[in-house]
């Protein structure tokens, strides 16, 4: 089912466990963090953003919602900039909204309209304070952006969000140089903040800084530069191999005989998403696996079941 952001990532932070955030734009991505919740009884967050992929994300995420119905799911709008296309996802039925005003002074940032909108229907907000910046300018921005605790504690109580975004030493995307994540502060702002924090920046930050991170503090992890690179990398196998010259048999069928076309090649790259997604799940990276054992591991059941 697909319910609050804010619901999944209180229990999170209560019982001590991180949920992944893969970014999804089509029915392949939807699909394979649906499965993979299913099969790992883990909670999940489908992050998706920018207003040409919401209103038809949001509804192959209610397809999905019907056939995985024991899989508890938030849709969260990432990155969410205009109101306009806060609003959008709302009315899409996406279940959280973010507002990425973290460019901009903090004045300005401190707008908490959106956030008495998403209340009253029901839907979760998140927000950044400090600045996640581009992996490629990563030695050049990492320190600048860092988020202040102090400021910190006064936007959330200024703003009534529901969980926010820290800039501790992460980028986005591929990163020149080594991540170098600032526990301390991550530390800080873990026990000044009374709400769920989120790390965007997932990729390339490495299995133990993340596995880290989750233990010093974060609830939710975002993910897409290495989901989006195993897909690739999958489905550029499949390109790669010499269908011309496969060798055919007339007795087998149109659809036996194999040819590449580009359904298949969505397919593999599907495959190389969710394993990946697959792998960081059940390495025990994020979802669910990471502090301590949770109370439905420990019991042995899907605590959605009944829920």
């Amino acid at each position: 089912m697909i319910i609050s952001m804010a619901d999944i990532l209180n229990d999170a932070k209560k019982q001590g466990y991180g949920v992944a955030a893969p970014n999804v734009f089509d029915s392949i991505t939807v699909k394979a963090c649906f499965e993979t919740a299913d099969k790992l009884k883990a909670p999940i967050i489908l992050d998706c953003a920018g207003l040409p992929f919401l209103e038809e994300t949001a509804n192959i995420a209610k397809f999905y919602e019907r056939k995985y119905p024991n899989v508890k799911a938030a849709l969260n709008l990432d990155h969410g900039g205009s109101y306009e296309e806060i609003v959008s996802a709302i009315r899409f039925g996406f279940s959280s909204v973010m507002i990425d005003r973290s460019t901009l002074p903090y004045d300005e940032n401190v707008r908490e309209e959106i956030v008495k909108i998403a209340h009253v229907l029901g839907v979760s907000v998140e927000a950044e304070l400090g600045h996640v910046g581009q992996g490629f300018e990563y030695e050049e921005t990492r320190d600048s952006g860092l988020t202040v605790p102090k400021e910190a504690i006064r936007y959330v109580e200024e703003t009534g969000v529901d969980c926010l975004a820290v800039a501790v030493g992460t980028s986005h995307g591929a990163y020149k140089g080594t991540p170098h994540l600032d526990f301390e502060l991550l530390d800080e702002l873990h026990h000044k903040i009374s709400i769920p924090l989120v790390l965007h920046g997932g990729s390339g930050t490495g299995d133990d800084n993340l596995k880290k991170a989750v233990e010093t503090g974060i609830q939710k992890v975002n993910l897409f530069t290495d989901l989006s690179n195993a897909g690739l990398k999958s489905m550029l196998a499949y390109m790669g191999i010499d269908w011309d010259n496969m060798q055919q048999d007339g007795s087998k069928g149109e659809f036996a005989n194999m040819k590449a076309n580009l359904c298949d090649a969505g397919i593999e790259a599907g495959k190389g998403y969710a394993d990946l997604v697959d792998i960081r799940t059940c390495q025990g990276q994020i979802v669910g696996r990471i502090r301590r054992k949770s109370p439905w591991e420990k019991k042995g059941v899907n605590p959605w079941k009944t829920i």
